[in-house]
């Protein structure tokens, strides 16, 4: 009991890591079928699963859909900064420290957002058993108007293959990659042509062998808009509706869309504003697009601004380039349009925690042990913390031979 009262965190924390271990979810979820794949896993990297705890706390950040991250992210804040501020002291603190005390907590959630996105980090990478090519069919450099600066083709090719995909197709926004541009030197994975056009509230991802087209001729409305599926189809190239605006803007035109030659639809989408996309309505989708034999494909939709991706395809090619047929995804992705989005910053860490596999669940429980011993371990008056603190607590403490002689 006096641990519990002295550290309820780390034993909270010990808790529901074997508590999320009696009904884990799967690492990977086929998005089609809904079940676990049996012939591809994540490797995780030897540093990803050591820092598991970091790791996976970054990865969760990622996976946010933006109404569950404004959430969470006020609830988090707020709650820290309350707690921060209302904590004992065995001292008197001026109003200084108290408003120090209060904002290293949000101080801290800012700062792992920003490393979410910005830090460069392990990440886990797909292994299939030869079943298909592993490829991306939406990625951005900074030729796109929201790619980050200096997001190369270089860049977004070693970002690619760090995460077990073989190819890409490039599909700035309104900008033609034909695939005339040397490939850096030293890449491995194929850089595919394509584009992603903005029309009338649509974006639509041409890949293929694709060509400038008169954008203006496709706004206004969406019978206009429509006809860009047809263009394309001239081309030689292949047009998938991207999320989330067909979602957003055109869920009742679907149907029109088909008509018009639409010749696929993501049902995933890595982006904060696509990751929302509910359950329901991915299998009204699924059960479309089969009924008109359509391409379903994921989309990582990178611009840059993040180290790890949330979903995969496994593709084998076709009479036009590659047809899908598995969508692989990070569960924790796809169940960001269940419930109730003020609830995340409760069920975002439940769901991290089931997601978990043994071996980052016994780097967090190594973790904890570490971080428990150490705070537990008695010092000196005046002592501060430090390594030899840390060591002494894995050590044990050292045994001092005592003379045995009286003086006189």
């Amino acid at each position: 009991m006096n641990l519990l009262r002295r550290h309820p965190v780390a034993i909270a924390l010990v808790v529901l890591l074997l508590a999320t271990a009696i009904h884990p979810l799967s690492p990977l979820v086929d998005a089609v079928t809904g079940s676990a794949p049996g012939d591809a896993d994540l490797d995780r990297p030897i540093l990803y699963v050591l820092f598991a705890p970091l790791s996976n706390s970054l990865d969760a950040l990622t996976f946010f859909s933006q109404p569950r991250a404004e959430w969470a992210l006020a609830v988090w804040i707020l709650a820290l900064g309350v707690w921060g501020a209302l904590r004992r002291s065995a001292a008197p603190l001026t109003w200084r420290r108290h408003v120090a005390r209060a904002l290293v907590g949000p101080g801290i959630v800012i700062l792992l957002g920003v490393a979410a996105v910005l830090l460069p980090r392990p990440v886990p990478s797909l292994t299939s058993d030869g079943v298909g090519t592993v490829i991306d069919y939406h990625a951005h450099t900074n030729l796109s108007h929201d790619g980050r600066p200096g997001w190369t083709l270089a860049k977004l090719a070693e970002w690619h293959e760090r995460q077990g995909f073989e190819a890409s197709y490039v599909t700035d926004h309104n900008v033609v990659y034909d695939g005339s541009l040397p490939v850096p030197a030293g890449t491995t994975i194929s850089l595919l042509p394509g584009v992603e056009w903005s029309v009338h509230q649509q974006h639509v991802v041409a890949i293929g062998p694709v060509e400038a087209l008169p954008r203006d001729s496709f706004g206004g409305s969406t019978a206009r808009m429509l006809r860009i599926f047809a263009a394309i189809e001239r081309q030689g190239g292949l047009s998938i509706a991207s999320l989330p605006e067909y979602w957003r803007n055109h869920w009742e035109d679907l149907g029109a869309f088909v008509v018009a030659g639409v010749d696929g639809f993501e049902i995933v989408n890595c982006a904060p504003k696509a990751l929302g996309f509910p359950p329901d309505l991915r299998r009204q989708v699924l059960a479309l697009a089969g009924s008109h034999d359509l391409m379903v494909v994921g989309a990582s939709d990178n611009h840059g601004w993040g180290q790890v991706t949330c979903v995969w395809n496994v593709s084998r090619p076709g009479a036009q380039g590659f047809h899908t047929n598995r969508v692989f995804a990070r569960p924790l992705a796809l169940v960001q349009g269940n419930g109730w989005s003020w609830a995340a910053a409760v069920s975002q860490p439940w769901y991290m925690l089931r997601s978990l596999s043994w071996s980052e669940r016994a780097s967090w429980l190594t973790w904890v042990v570490i971080i428990l011993l150490y705070r537990a371990m008695p010092r000196r008056e005046g002592q501060g913390a430090g390594l030899g603190i840390l060591a002494r607590s894995l050590g044990g403490r050292r045994k001092v031979a005592v003379p045995n002689e009286t003086p006189t």
